[in-house]
């Protein structure tokens, strides 16, 4: 009898656990209370299980009513995306999204356009990475991602087509230990050169000679960026930078 269970069943069984009462997931079928009790009373018969305690004013789950209800539910769901996955696929829509993001950009920012997305296509996997600087490049270049968000690099790579999103400010950054910290006016581009320049550099292979915000010849390149944000606060260097440690030293 297992295999004449319905969605259609399943469906009632999950709005009657979850309205509280028959009559209010008859609203919400936009059914007669007495279809919901009916089906779910066949339902009961089917799988030999009894869902709903109806001794009181109200039925109440039962305790396999409970241990049962996250599997209807996900039945429910799972078919759902099946049918929007179909329509999707009927409208030639992107069977799945693959993004690499600079983890510089607005996470905040970020975030929202992924609810967004999930919101409106929520039948689409959305695949995300994460990358430094010239490292969003390769996924791109090698198709494993088809949208890659950058920051700005120069040149770009020719093979890219490209569209600006937003400015993010960069800033200048010192530890309160550093010579640079006692200056009060805008500092020349001479005086900075004079001190070490800490730089984030990835193993990416497209921009092996990156020269992006490079202030001084003295520079050191770290793969590692909590070393940078260490060397900073020990007052070695100064860096160019965007994230979010750089602008708490």
């Amino acid at each position: 009898m297992l295999d004449g269970v319905s969605l259609d069943q399943l469906r009632t069984f999950v709005a009657a656990a979850e309205e509280g009462n028959f009559t209010a997931a008859g609203r919400r079928l936009r059914r007669a209370q007495s279809v919901v009790s009916q089906t779910l009373a066949n339902l009961e018969g089917q799988i030999g299980v009894k869902l709903f305690d109806r001794s009181g004013r109200v039925p109440t789950l039962t305790d396999k009513g409970h241990a049962l209800l996250a599997g209807a539910r996900a039945v429910a769901k799972e078919v759902d995306l099946f049918k929007a996955r179909a329509r999707g696929m009927a409208a030639e829509l992107e069977t799945e999204l693959s993004l690499v993001v600079d983890s510089m950009f607005p996470v905040a920012v970020l975030g929202s356009a992924v609810a967004a997305f999930q919101m409106q296509f929520p039948s689409i996997p959305l695949r995300l990475h994460v990358e430094m600087w010239e490292a969003v490049a390769d996924p791109v270049l090698d198709r494993r991602c088809a949208i890659g968000i950058l920051g700005s690099l120069s040149p770009a790579p020719p093979q890219f087509s490209m569209e600006r999103l937003l400015t993010v400010r960069g800033i200048k950054v010192v530890s309160p230990l550093h010579p640079l910290a006692t200056q009060r006016a805008p500092i020349p581009p001479a005086v900075l050169a004079e001190h070490i320049q800490l730089m984030h550099v990835d193993r990416s292979s497209v921009w092996r000679t990156a020269t992006l915000g490079l202030l001084s010849q003295r520079k050191w390149r770290l793969r590692d960026l909590a070393a940078m944000h260490h060397f900073l606060r020990a007052g070695v260097g100064l860096a160019c930078c965007r994230c979010t440690w750089c602008r708490q030293i």
